[in-house]
């Protein structure tokens, strides 16, 4: 057969590492679905609903750097759309593939389902824009040289791309008498001036500096420089902290690791570390609220070298063109190994005794970090239980995800899924709350269906705790929710051989945490806590909400 625009756009998304495509079934999308589930290689996973597809995706890109996404023209795109927007906040590659009307029915301007009934085909492809680096509508004639412009800006810039696919274009072959195979994509190059620059300012700075800390950002993952960076720790001796979203980039582990830095609000060993020190070296870390403990980290400007992904920031000067993965290997080249005075990180371990007694959050963050073994792959829901988990010592290279920048709640339900198909054989934890877990919770019936064997731990405090803690009203009707049975959700979702179990007090909890630590099979475990149980750092944002909702 002919290699067909749909075919020649899976195939090079397939060459990325994309090997599972997300989505729901739609009309106008069946020529991408059909290719998809007729191809030996790849796998269409289909979702409850957009939404909680384009979190998955999420999640999937996540663990392997890449992702795909399947939706219908309109009704389906709109309904991801959250999705994408916390993709693209949070720099994550997502190809948005939009199945739309055949090309003759958009110029005829005909009046069809899902469209506003005016005849305007263009307006959700320009909603699509705005949360896109890259866009564009597939054809015979521009596919080829199309699908290597958005790959390689989506893997420049780690952010979703939008493509449209006109269901006939879809099915019809590549206008193209020369070579079809797949391009591949383009690396940046560093301005060499500038780059020089950079590192020479950067060594003339810290070369004689006895007190430096590295700042691992998020971004040094999301661009795949998070193992030079390591590199970097090790064979120059610096101490290294992390930021709240910025939480295991490196592994916690590590003997040069002093711990989470929140600006003023928790901590204050790190603290005081990060910020007497005469260099803070910042590695693609977002100085944001929830980073910064509400804008009260203090960082002094003309102390902060800050490299960035396509620049270098240092005091006042700025070094623009430069790479993030030409500037830490030329730091490994450059620097040699320094003995430096480094706190020891400090864990959760809680030595006070509690049986039979209700459970803490002094009592049960603890207790979870002690339940993660190394490796582990853990999606931390935004709200309390994300922020109860954020100080917590992780073991050898264990993960831990939240949407820390975008923050929208349902996110790690479906997330954790896509995790779990891009990483089946890897031991995937997710910590939710009850209020959040509504919004997604019929994803669980998607572990079901493909087998995957999850550690489900849902807090349930009787309503959006976080929302309690920094509203005015604490008690309003708006805070509470409808009282689900959840531990009993995975059943009526299909599952027969779950272990799922609600607990209500700490021996009832240290039994369900060790029986899913053995278990084999897919675990739920429904976590009942006090109303108003929350951890130190949610009480610290009571506290200081003011720095974040005002100026």
């Amino acid at each position: 057969m002919s290699n067909t625009v749909i075919k020649y756009l899976l195939n090079s998304l397939y060459d990325l590492g994309i090997h599972d495509i997300f989505g729901v079934a739609g009309d106008y999308a069946f020529p991408i679905e059909d290719t998809v589930c007729n191809s030996e290689r790849m796998r269409w996973i289909g979702n409850c609903n957009e939404l909680n597809a384009a979190y998955a995706a999420d999640g999937y890109a996540r663990v392997k750097g890449v992702a795909a996404l399947s939706t219908t023209f309109g009704v389906g795109e709109l309904s991801a759309i959250n999705g994408i927007a916390g993709a693209y906040a949070e720099n994550l590659p997502i190809f948005h593939l939009v199945g739309m009307p055949a090309s003759g029915v958009q110029n005829s301007k005909r009046l069809v389902h899902h469209t506003l009934g005016n005849g305007d085909f263009d307006v959700f492809y320009e909603l699509g824009q705005r949360l896109a680096c890259a866009h564009t509508i597939l054809t015979p004639d521009n596919c080829i040289e199309e699908t290597a412009r958005l790959i390689n800006t989506a893997l420049k810039e780690r952010r979703p791309v939008y493509i449209g696919i006109p269901s006939d274009y879809a099915l019809m072959p590549i206008n193209s008498p020369q070579n079809t195979s797949v391009v591949s994509p383009v690396s940046s190059v560093s301005n060499k001036e500038n780059l020089e620059k950079a590192i020479s300012t950067i060594i003339k700075k810290i070369t004689h500096s006895e007190k430096i800390c590295v700042l691992p950002g998020i971004l040094s993952s999301r661009f795949g420089v998070d193992e030079k960076v390591q590199t970097l720790i090790d064979k120059t001796g610096l101490p290294f902290a992390t930021m709240f979203m910025d939480k295991s980039v490196l592994s916690e582990s590590h003997p040069q690791y002093v711990g989470m830095y929140d600006g003023q609000l928790m901590t204050p060993q790190v603290r005081n570390f990060v910020e007497n020190s005469e260099y803070i070296i910042g590695i693609g870390a977002i100085l944001s609220d929830f980073n910064t403990g509400c804008f009260t980290a203090k960082i002094n400007p003309e102390q902060f070298i800050n490299i960035m992904p396509d620049y270098v920031e240092i005091g006042d000067e700025k070094f623009t063109s430069v790479h993030m993965d030409d500037v830490i290997t030329r730091l490994i080249e450059a620097l040699s190994y320094k003995i430096y005075s480094i706190p020891k990180a400090q864990s959760l371990n809680n030595n006070t005794q509690f049986h039979h007694e209700k459970i803490t959050a002094e009592y049960l963050y603890p207790k979870l970090e002690a339940f993660f073994k190394p490796n582990d792959i853990i999606f931390s829901e935004t709200g309390t239980c994300s922020m109860g988990l954020g100080f917590a010592l992780l073991p050898e290279n264990a993960k831990i995800h939240n949407q820390t920048l975008w923050g929208s709640i349902g996110w790690a339900t479906p997330a954790s899924f896509g995790a779990a198909i891009a990483a089946p054989e890897s031991r995937i934890i997710l910590v939710t709350g009850e209020g959040s877990h509504q919004l997604t919770v019929q994803e669980i019936s998607q572990f079901i269906r493909f087998g995957l064997k999850p550690i489900i731990l849902v807090l349930n405090n009787d309503g959006y705790l976080i929302e309690r803690l920094l509203c005015d009203y604490p008690d309003a009707y708006y805070n509470d929710l409808a009282q689900w049975n959840y531990h009993q959700l995975p059943q009526a979702f299909g599952a027969t051989d779950w272990y799922c179990q609600k607990v209500t007090s700490t021996n009832e909890l240290d039994e369900a945490l060790k029986i899913a630590s053995s278990n084999t099979s897919a675990c739920y475990i429904e976590i009942v806590t006090d109303k108003y149980e929350s951890s130190e750092l949610a009480q610290k944002l009571n506290e200081f909400k003011s720095a974040l909702y005002s100026f």
